[in-house]
């Protein structure tokens, strides 16, 4: 299934309601109530980073208990509305499985309570689509990377696209309101922490240019006389934009110019017992990878930019604050930036190019996690 907001579960508790399923659930739900996740069916996972114990917990559930698993394995909320990075190991997955495949397609969701838009929900009408998408014969006939192109293609989506041409509109004031977690650099003076979405505008400090989120989705530039850069960078839709934000980035990157240094709040989650507040840190991004130390100098954790395509950033995570999540088996550790203008979409896109230049993508990654 596809993620787009947290009424995604609603939706699949409704279409599934007659049959007993398990849900692969991000570890930090488990904290101070595994009794309850564990007899909904959930699956503990640790995000983005290798997780046999998972693997073999859902062929628990498929060969021992006969059962479903619902799987969402972008593995995070859309930033932009449309489909985030897959793992490379998802057609490994299905051969290993050989079970019947089931795909999910909402639309509405994303409209409904968009991840940057803080918890408001919109008056939109939620849709699901459900598809006999492989049968185990046709599983066993394919190889892995032709069912992985499979799944890319069935998350191939652009929910602003969607809602421009099936005549949907967004009438609620509050439309733009967090636009500068996804859009935060601004295409006409190029500057990043500028940009302000209030109400239906997103507005930069900079050079004052001003734009609308129309109520068809399109970005409309309200600043007349605007001259962009290089013959243009007016975007019509937040996926757009979003998408040449991650070419500004991935110029930085290679450029060798791209370099994250901040002070960070840590929460770490290493069992299911609790969140454990455990100081203050710095946080480090680079080439190379992250580097995480603190608390009084007993911290100093690293990780390679090799270990994962993607990276575990959220906005508002349990109503705290924007995180940027690293860790392994052992321990996952929350970054909260103390300046809160600091993008964490900025920094998974960085990760996920960053990898990319480690691991050239015609090399089937092992560490691609579920």
């Amino acid at each position: 299934m596809n993620h787009s907001s947290s009424t995604d579960l609603e939706i699949a508790a409704t279409i599934f309601a007659d049959r007993p399923f398990h849900i692969v659930t991000t570890l930090d739900g488990f904290v101070r109530k595994e009794w309850l996740l564990r007899r909904l069916g959930c699956i503990p996972a640790r995000k983005f980073i290798t997780d046999l114990p998972l693997v073999k917990d859902m062929m628990y559930c498929f060969k021992d208990l006969k059962e479903s698993v619902l799987m969402y394995p972008e593995a995070s909320y859309s930033f932009d509305g449309t489909a985030t990075g897959l793992p490379s190991s998802i057609g490994k997955s299905l051969k290993l499985f050989k079970v019947p495949v089931i795909m999910v397609t909402t639309t509405g969701a994303f409209h409904r309570d968009p991840l940057y838009n803080g918890l408001q929900k919109r008056d939109v009408t939620v849709t699901a689509k459900v598809k006999y998408l492989l049968s185990p014969s046709e599983i066993e006939s394919m190889s892995a990377g032709e069912l992985g192109d499979i799944i890319k293609k069935e998350f191939s989506f652009d929910h602003w696209r969607w809602q421009r041409e099936n005549g949907i509109k967004i009438t609620e004031p509050f439309r733009a309101d967090g636009l500068e977690r996804v859009l935060f650099r601004c295409p006409v003076c190029g500057k990043e922490r500028v940009l302000k979405g209030s109400g239906i505008t997103l507005v930069c400090s900079s050079c004052h240019t001003n734009w609308e989120l129309a109520e068809s989705g399109e970005l409309e530039c309200q600043t007349l006389g605007v001259s962009m850069p290089q013959g243009g960078y007016d975007f019509s839709y937040v996926s757009d934009w979003y998408r040449w934000e991650r070419d500004c980035i991935k110029k930085e990157v290679t450029d060798g110019r791209y370099y994250l240094d901040i002070p960070v709040d840590i929460i770490v989650v290493k069992d299911t017992h609790a969140a454990y507040r455990v100081g203050e840190g710095r946080l480090i991004h680079n080439k190379n990878g992250f580097s995480l130390t603190g608390c009084g100098g007993e911290l100093d954790y690293q990780q390679s930019a090799k270990i994962s395509y993607s990276l575990y950033a959220d906005y508002y995570w349990y109503e705290i604050g924007d995180i940027i999540s690293i860790g392994n088996m052992n321990e996952q550790y929350y970054c909260f930036p103390k300046d809160k203008s600091i993008n964490v979409a900025k920094v998974r896109l960085a990760a996920e190019e960053i990898y990319k230049l480690n691991i050239p993508q015609n090399v089937k990654s092992a560490s691609a996690a579920i």
